[in-house]
């Protein structure tokens, strides 16, 4: 499979690369997968942060509010049971809840295959010689989309990610950066344009090749 193909400085390539037919020749067949892949990068991210106080973090009620019997009113121990004003909550989070998805590996790799034959198909996978930014200016990257006409959310896949890389890229709100390695089937079904260096092809197709098909 031939694919458009860039050289370094964002001019069109005289000879278009190959895609590897076990790697972005898929066809899915199972979309449920890909969609178990995409909500498990989801949730494995999702920052667990809510925390509610029980009736017994509540401070306060330590005094019974009045005597058990006698009074004609519903028996109460704390002022802080649950049902009261200022009380504690029932059931609330706690900041300990696991909200992690597993998948297997090979069905990791069938998701990525799946999603990458997808962007393919769409037309959305780009080629690039290589991505260098020896300056680690903002404004050389911001050239190279110019170039290559590339407009929304663009993924680019690399071999290495710098600290020059990273300075290149980061305040460029519609471009993610990722490591060929950590490629995952979120940024890929989100892109409209995913640019794939040489080297970062190189390590795919080691990742999700023939070799690794299962």
């Amino acid at each position: 499979m031939s694919i458009a193909t860039f050289t370094k400085t964002g001019n069109k390539a005289t000879t278009a690369a190959k895609l590897n037919k076990f790697v972005f020749d898929e066809i899915p067949k199972n979309h449920d997968l890909l969609k178990q892949a995409y909500l498990a990068y989801l949730a494995n991210g999702r920052e667990n942060l809510a925390v509610t106080k029980t009736r017994g973090l509540v401070r306060g009620g330590g005094k019974k509010p009045w005597r058990q019997k006698g009074t004609g009113r519903a028996r109460f121990g704390s002022s802080r049971n649950p049902i009261w004003r200022s009380g504690g909550i029932a059931f609330g989070p706690t900041g300990q809840e696991n909200y992690t998805h597993k998948l297997s590996t090979s069905s990791k790799r069938q998701a990525l295959r799946q999603a990458l034959s997808l962007a393919a198909d769409s037309g959305k996978i780009i080629i690039i010689e290589t991505f260098e930014c020896k300056d680690g200016k903002v404004n050389q990257t911001v050239k190279l989309i110019k170039k290559m006409e590339l407009s929304g959310n663009i993924v680019l896949a690399i071999s290495v990610k710098d600290a020059l890389v990273e300075r290149a890229t980061r305040n460029i709100g519609n471009l993610t950066v990722i490591q060929a390695k950590y490629l995952n089937v979120y940024d890929i079904l989100n892109a409209d344009h995913i640019v794939i260096s040489q080297k970062a092809l190189v390590i795919i197709n080691e990742w999700l090749g023939e070799v690794n098909k299962k």
